[in-house]
């Protein structure tokens, strides 16, 4: 894999380095450094974050931290996965939230490492793979509970939210739960789903309009309403352009 280590700390980037050269992979990995994340945006913007399949990323840094700059990669048209590395435990919550690959607490053990390296993989066969075919016959998501197999078509999903391990999938007529992750469901049905939250994805054909909303956390904001759906969904301001020109024009 092409790895980009961010981290303000020169120490913490040569251990890291050196780590990354004890992990075996064919080819070997390709590893550059980047001293803080306005370094960091410099190397992704010229090729708009396709050049590389992993940051390592520090939280706490000078200037942009590591969870903003997490949301300025999201906003590429191809960006990289992210697994966060610090001291801080605390901000775990956080950086899931952004659909990291995987969080990894200073001083990083090989082992550990060694896992995030695969995980981060992983994801990105299953992005770039065709799926199975018992999966992909008619756009199908499989749903496992409680020892039953339950095929839902993808034209029937509305909407996709994040919920602690798992994701809620929602039809007009039901509910249910999937083992999975937004960012995987992205990778592979991003044709048919929209991303409206850091914790939500919408059917495209679904949408039907864009309205200012009042939500008690966050205030005056905006949201989504979509065909089967009665209540509003919660769209962020950065995905507010996206979905009026989803409306727009799909």
């Amino acid at each position: 894999m092409n790895i980009l280590i961010v981290d303000d700390e020169a120490l913490a980037r040569r251990r890291l380095a050196s780590l990354l050269a004890d992990c075996p992979a064919n080819p070997p990995h390709r590893v550059s450094e980047a001293a803080s994340s306005a370094d960091a945006l410099a190397l992704l913007a010229p090729v708009d974050g396709r050049g590389f399949d992993l940051l390592l990323l520090d939280i706490h840094m000078p200037g942009l931290d590591g969870l903003a700059f997490a949301h300025r990669v999201r906003a590429l048209a191809w960006p990289p996965a992210i697994v966060f590395v610090t001291a801080h435990a605390e901000h775990a919550v956080s950086a899931f939230e952004l659909d990291a690959a995987d969080y990894l607490t200073k001083p990083v053990r090989l082992e550990r490492l060694q896992q995030a390296l695969a995980k981060v993989q992983r994801l990105r066969e299953m992005a770039t793979r065709t799926p199975p075919a018992a999966e992909s016959l008619g756009e199908v998501l499989l749903i496992q509970d409680r020892g039953r197999t339950e095929r839902v078509p993808l034209t029937e999903v509305l909407l996709c939210k994040a919920e602690l391990k798992y994701v809620t999938l929602r039809t007009a007529s039901r509910s249910y739960v999937l083992d999975s992750t937004l960012a995987e469901l992205e990778a592979r049905h991003g044709a048919q789903l929209m991303r409206v939250h850091r914790n939500a994805l919408v059917a495209r054909h679904a949408v039907r309009a864009l309205e200012k909303h009042f939500d008690a956390e966050e205030g005056d904001c905006w949201a989504v309403r979509l065909a089967g759906l009665a209540e509003p969904i919660m769209v962020s301001r950065r995905q507010v352009a996206a979905v009026r020109e989803e409306i727009a024009h799909g």
